[in-house]
């Protein structure tokens, strides 16, 4: 007898089969599922509706996998091994299989696995569930989501234009949840320091970063938590970029900016002040570089005059605030930097101050809060106008007129022909936008733009090593939310590359995400509730001093607030199986564009919220309920297109205890802790 031929009497006797799974060979019991022995033996394959504790169902359909031999494929949870067994779970031909039923599945699969505000939030900040947390009472667990993706909640809060709040389905209802407040509110009463919890010690690998600003400083925050040695060049006298020099103290007080400043700080993170160094003084002395120097030199105005002395950019006269008591001020601009600037301008006390904007009222991108708390300052808004000429006493303006839409969807002005107004004034401020100052970074690759080109995914630029993120790059010169949100990124790239993994494919936006669109109609029945209003300083009060304006929510108005969220993103996102799969195998439901079955909201099941719309009919719930509870509350109700799982039996003798929403690898059933 050969030793094989007893290693083959052994297994007879012991009931044992030897399979092959993807090249490796296997030896295991008879009487188990493929989907069993992959499990065993630390092989994935994804299954929607297996669960040990019930019987084999084998209804999603996406664990199917090939065995050598055969022509079709095989349900994994479903098929038995057999001795010699060639078994592929990673092949082409499966992977397009999963791939379409995962498609199918998702085409009748509706809701948001993210809220409108997350995915409006240039940093991902998750915005609903930090207002749940205040809602709840929880202001810790609220900071502590907060700063997942922003070190400057306190900062951001108070400056920040809130496109989360722009995206907000509240205003469907009556008015969006002031979720910027809300942001700051969070961080001011929390009782506990920040949590640093995630914090490793220093390591061999150092990065050196060349900007001190909410990008930079980002960055250093999210780079020091993964262990590694962190050095930030600034070029001016204090770190904050922006958030220092060119928000006026009374939007954000300098203590508030400098209190999250120290916790980064704190962390191990070198700042290096007054250090104007170039892109060569660090290439190559650190194991990465970020550059995030910002965007610090006002656009030119393109008129004649506007290099006399008496004509500052938007960001030098915030910076500088110069002395002019008893003068008139004319501010050419209309977002939120030539708001900061008219009101700055009355606070140093100006006799008069015009604001010159092309557009009209309705068109300008500041914020509406800044332009009307702006008009009670005393600013006088010139709207319909544009500068033609500066002189010393004076600014020569163009009447224009509002034509076609220009590329950003906006009226484009045109100019009224012969009619000019002359202003007399005595300062010049032009905030009409800021460009980068390219000196010491010829190294690097720019656009026709001026910007320094960078991977809009991994924020790589055209030198190995060397990362670009914030006011400088591509687009140029946006809102602190973005650059946070960036250097976040740039983060996960630069450690990624530390770590000796190289760079990410795209690995921020080509993930899928199930949406919807939604009316008012949709939240009909909801009781109108208005936004929070938050207390402020008159304008007669704050006008001669650069105090804070606005005072803050009190607790009792920030949870009332919270509580009107309407709760649009899925609560199960992080733990949906659904959407992991969709993005492993690269979905794309599109393609099976067409009916959605209208699933009518269900009996209520103590202690579990239902979403049935999100239903695949993996039938986890039902078969549980059933086999392991014995309860039975649970069925299928209606037949094919239209079927549903609804309480078919006595929800008297449900047993409360949840198992339902555990099981549920969608969202469709969730643990309702209210």
């Amino acid at each position: 007898m050969t030793i094989d031929n007893v290693q083959l009497t052994i297994m007879k006797a012991r009931k044992q089969v030897k399979i092959n799974i993807n090249n490796q060979e296997i030896l295991t019991e008879q009487g188990k599922t493929i989907l069993q022995i992959a499990q065993e033996a630390g092989i994935e394959i994804p299954t929607l509706c297996h669960d040990e504790r019930v019987e084999i169902f084998g209804s999603c359909g996406i664990c199917t996998v090939e065995i050598a031999g055969s022509p079709r494929l095989f349900r994994a949870c479903s098929t038995f091994a057999a001795d010699g067994m060639v078994i592929n779970t990673d092949s082409e031909r499966v992977h397009r299989n999963r791939k379409s039923v995962l498609e199918l599945l998702l085409s009748d699969h509706t809701g948001d696995c993210k809220a409108p505000c997350v995915l409006a939030c240039p940093a991902e900040t998750d915005c609903q569930g930090y207002v749940k947390l205040i809602a709840d009472g929880d202001f810790d667990g609220a900071r502590e989501l907060i700063m997942q993706t922003n070190p400057f909640p306190a900062s951001i809060g108070r400056v920040c234009p809130h496109p989360c709040e722009e995206a907000c389905r509240r205003e469907l209802v009556e008015e969006s949840i002031a979720i910027a407040s809300l942001k700051y509110f969070a961080v001011e009463n929390s009782t506990t320091p920040p949590p640093m919890a995630a914090l490793l010690q220093g390591g061999e690998l150092r990065v050196g970063i060349i900007g001190g600003g909410p990008g930079g400083l980002t960055a250093a925050y999210f780079l020091r938590r993964k262990g590694h040695d962190v050095t930030v060049y600034d070029a001016m006298p204090e770190p904050g970029g922006m958030l220092r020099y060119g928000i006026p103290e009374y939007r954000l007080p300098k203590a508030v900016l400098q209190k999250e400043i120290d916790m980064i700080k704190n962390m191990g993170v070198e700042i290096k002040s007054n250090a104007n160094v170039i892109l060569s003084d660090v290439h190559g002395k650190y194991d990465a570089v970020i550059i995030a120097v910002g965007a610090w030199v006002s656009a030119s105005m393109r008129c004649k005059g506007e290099e006399l002395p008496h004509v500052f950019g938007g960001i030098d006269f915030l910076r500088e605030q110069p002395e002019i008591r008893g003068k008139t001020v004319a501010v050419v601009g209309g977002g939120n930097t030539a708001m900061d600037a008219c009101r700055t301008a009355v606070r140093l006390g100006a006799e008069r101050v015009y604001n010159i904007y092309r557009r009209t009222r309705a068109e300008m991108p500041a914020e509406k809060q800044e332009i009307a708390e702006a008009e009670e300052e005393g600013v006088i808004f010139k709207f319909l106008t544009n500068p033609l000429e500066i002189s010393e006493k004076s600014i020569k303006l163009q009447i224009m007129q509002l034509g076609e839409p220009d590329a950003s969807g906006r009226r484009a002005p045109v100019a009224v022909g012969g009619a000019e107004e002359i202003l007399d004034v005595d300062i010049v401020i032009s905030a009409i936008g800021q460009k980068l100052n390219p000196s010491g970074l010829e190294a690097l690759e720019l656009t026709k733009w001026g910007t320094i080109k960078a991977d809009p995914d991994t924020f790589c630029t055209n030198l190995q090593g060397v990362y670009a993120i914030g006011d400088a790059v591509n687009d140029g010169a946006g809102i602190a939310i973005t650059a946070i949100g960036q250097a976040r990124k740039a983060a996960e790239t630069v450690h990624a590359f530390l770590a000796g993994r190289g760079v990410p494919d795209a690995p921020f936006n080509s993930r899928y995400l199930a949406k919807t669109e939604k009316t008012s109609e949709d939240f009909a029945d909801r009781e109108k509730q208005l936004r929070a209003k938050m207390p402020h300083r008159c304008a007669n009060e704050r006008r001669g001093d650069f105090k804070e304006v606005n005072l803050g929510l009190t607790r009792e108005q920030a949870q009332k607030e919270a509580a009107r969220c309407l709760d649009c993103g899925c609560a199960d996102f992080h733990e949906c199986k659904l959407i992991r799969y969709a993005n492993q195998y690269d979905v794309r439901p599109e393609k099976y564009e067409g009916l959605i079955s209208k699933k009518t909201k269900n009996s209520p099941i103590p202690n579990v919220a239902q979403s049935p719309d999100k239903c695949i009919l993996c039938g986890l719930c039902v078969r549980l309920c059933e086999e392991e509870i014995k309860a039975g509350v649970l069925g299928f109700v209606g037949r094919g297109f239209d079927t549903q799982v609804k309480p078919a039996g006595d929800l008297n003798v449900c047993e409360n205890c949840g198992k339902c929403a555990e099981v549920c690898p969608t969202g469709a059933l969730i643990i309702n802790n209210e």
